[in-house]
């Protein structure tokens, strides 16, 4: 990387993901920043792919503490998502059809569980608001039925966020959002300025990133994450070289 050492705690911002032993890349500084001291290399990983997505959409929706946010999908992103929003303060609804995950969630902070499978999500995060709804919500899953759900779930002037990559929604924008005044948001990854102050963030708050990953693989275990990683029950995982 021109203009650090090979000794230099960065994180690289680019847009390859090739897995191999001894990747090449020609960079400058001006795409990473510097890992802050108190992070391991595992934080700063998931800090740039993941984590800094979901402080970049929260950031997006305007989070302050005291709102209340319904959080769609509890993967690696949903996950940080619950983590970083309890951390600002936010009193968080974890939403998501896996036991597993969801439990996660609350070890992360989230002030209620809801599993959109056993219950009317819409319905209950109204409930836990005494009527009038979430403040914010946040799709991590690309769920048709959940991008629907938090767009429903959220109070009069409330603003929904889709960060989830792939898969389409059906609206009715007349009922479900303009005589509301819903503000739907779409959030795409994160600048390098700002994965640098979600670092910030997370050393300020201590937030514990690394609890994220539920499991660590060397490259030969490839084909095993991978499978592991697309029944959707596990945390976020990491290839250590």
């Amino acid at each position: 990387m021109a203009g650090a050492s090979c000794a230099a705690r960065e994180l690289s911002f680019t847009g390859d993901g090739p897995w191999c032993p001894r990747p090449l890349y020609e960079s400058t500084c001006e795409h990473s920043c510097e890992v802050a001291g108190s992070l391991s290399f595992a934080a700063g990983a998931a800090i740039s792919c993941g984590t800094s997505t979901a402080y970049g959409a929260l950031g997006r929706l305007g989070l302050s503490a005291g709102d209340t946010i319904a959080i769609f999908g509890q993967g690696p992103v949903g996950l940080s998502a619950t983590q970083l929003a309890a951390a600002m303060g936010a009193r968080v609804f974890a939403l998501d059809v896996s036991t597993e995950r969801l439990a996660r969630a609350e070890a992360f902070g989230a002030d209620a569980l809801i599993d959109p499978a056993a219950e009317d999500a819409v319905e209950r995060i109204r409930e836990l608001t005494g009527g009038p709804g979430a403040d914010l919500s946040l799709d991590c899953s690309s769920s048709s039925a959940a991008r629907l759900a938090a767009v429903q779930c959220v109070r009069a002037w409330g603003k929904a966020c889709f960060v989830g990559e792939g898969g389409d929604v059906t609206i009715d924008v007349s009922k479900d959002m303009l005589r509301r005044q819903v503000t739907l948001i779409g959030s795409w990854t994160f600048s390098t300025s700002g994965q640098a102050d979600c670092a910030r963030f997370i050393v300020d708050h201590n937030v514990d990133v690394d609890a994220l990953f539920t499991e660590r693989y060397g490259l030969e275990q490839a084909r095993d994450a991978y499978a592991l990683f697309d029944g959707q029950q596990t945390g976020k995982g990491l290839f250590e070289f």
